[in-house]
């Protein structure tokens, strides 16, 4: 029974088979091919059972491994490595189909390779995520082929394997390690210009030439009869809170990916830049109701808490409560603090509705509310109109995209700072605004 399991015949022995059944038919008319068409008959048995008996005479002739991560990164490639050793004296043909999770919807994977006998294969594929949650891998399938290639036998590995795939952690390492090497404007982030400094005192040390003259402390120079000057540092441990609406709007996909996603991947990257920079990082989700609430917090491992929290949301089919939130910040957030408002507005009106309430937060919080371009309309508004439909849709287009600027002039005409994005660039576009808000002493 498990060699009728294993076992698979390549077309190759069905073209044998052709040649000879078409030979027999001929052989009506000319006998003499009848003899030929029996030798066929005789020469392919042969050769079908000597390549049954050389492949399935050993038991364990592949061995092969799935060397899956613990966890994938949501948006990111992630590489699935896989290793295979030929345990046969002769080299053999492979063909690997691995068992792809549903929600790649790839039905079409496949690798052919030869090896020599006793040797290690090692070679990987990508695979891009667009959902957080459970992934579900099936069977490493290998079919083994000799160079005969008239029957395969098939070799099953690492069945029913999980991977859990978090928001992009790929994406937080890149930005972390730019952060730590000084280097974030390589990545398009802007190198802004220090407005002053900021008031925490750090220490008194001897004047060196270039040192800012304002900063001279003269008690301090009269008593030790050289000049002396303060020293400020950038103010630390301030809460920076990234505030994730979970509503109907986020719903929307742009690259496969919804705005959800996107802010929940900036979130990540921006919380772990904030904790770098030694302030205390937090978030909060809401959409009819708080579903989430991480306190802020300085502790290196607190990145790890966010990652668990975000790991774990999803959006809503209602619209969201700007009241509820008001009332949760008042409530629970009682110092001032650094508020990244991830949401999104298509109209004018929707967001009219909510100002009152983004009006109170500003007023006691510093508010940042981010909304995204409509990156769909760009290549209605570029295209050349030729017909009056065309016209139209041109027309419509331009009029949504003149909204989402005219939102960000309303926001701004109320003291709220705000950030009109393209989803791809959503962190960059973030993580610029916090270092601004800290160059400038904001925070």
């Amino acid at each position: 029974m498990n060699l009728f399991k294993s076992l698979y015949i390549h077309q190759r022995f069905f073209t044998y088979l052709s040649v000879i059944v078409a030979t027999f038919i001929v052989s009506y008319w000319i006998e003499v091919l009848y003899s030929v068409a029996w030798l066929l008959v005789t020469i392919v048995s042969v050769l079908f059972f000597i390549d049954l008996l050389i492949l399935f005479r050993f038991k364990n002739g592949i061995t092969a491994r799935r060397l899956l991560p613990q966890k994938f990164s949501n948006s990111d490639d992630n590489p699935v490595p896989i290793t295979i050793k030929n345990n046969y004296p002769f080299e053999v043909f492979l063909k690997v189909i691995d068992e792809l999770p549903a929600q790649f919807q790839k039905r079409d994977f496949n690798y052919e390779t030869a090896m020599k006998s006793i040797v290690n294969h090692n070679f990987e594929y990508e695979v891009r995520p667009v959902e957080r949650g459970e992934y579900h891998f099936g069977s490493l399938n290998i079919f083994v082929s000799s160079a005969l290639h008239i029957v395969s036998k098939r070799y099953r590995f690492d069945t029913s394997q999980m991977v859990k795939v978090y928001p992009s952690y790929i994406q937080m390492r890149k930005y972390e390690f730019l952060a730590m090497s000084n280097r974030l404007t390589e990545f398009g982030l802007k190198k802004i210009r220090r407005i002053g400094h900021t008031l925490e005192f750090e220490q008194i040390k001897n004047y060196i030439m270039g040192d800012d003259v304002r900063t001279i402390n003269w008690k301090a120079t009269a008593k030790r009869a050289q000049l002396m000057v303060n020293q400020y540092q950038d103010e630390k441990s301030q809460p920076i809170y990234s505030i994730i609406d979970t509503g109907r709007v986020m719903k929307m996909p742009f690259e496969e990916l919804k705005l959800l996603d996107y802010a929940i991947n900036s979130t990540l990257a921006f919380s772990n830049i904030a904790l770098i920079k030694n302030d205390k990082a937090g978030m909060l989700t809401f959409s009819k109701k708080v579903d989430t609430i991480v306190a802020a917090s300085n502790k290196r491992t607190h990145i790890n808490t966010i990652n668990e929290a975000l790991y774990n949301i999803d959006t809503q089919f209602t619209d969201s409560d700007y009241s509820l939130l008001y009332a949760t910040i008042k409530r629970k957030i009682k110092h001032r603090s650094l508020l990244i408002l991830y949401t999104n507005f298509e109209h004018i009106s929707a967001l009219r509705r909510q100002l009152p309430f983004l009006k109170a937060i500003a007023n006691q919080h510093l508010l940042v509310t981010v909304f995204f371009e409509n990156t769909e309309l760009d290549e209605l508004i570029n295209e050349n109109a030729e017909d009056l439909q065309s016209i139209y849709h041109k027309t419509i287009a331009e009029k949504f995209a003149f909204e989402k600027r005219l939102m960000v002039k309303e926001l701004e005409n109320r003291g709220i700072h705000a950030i009109l994005t393209k989803p791809k660039n959503l962190t960059v576009n973030v993580i610029n605004k916090y270092l601004e808000f800290k160059a400038k002493g904001f925070i």
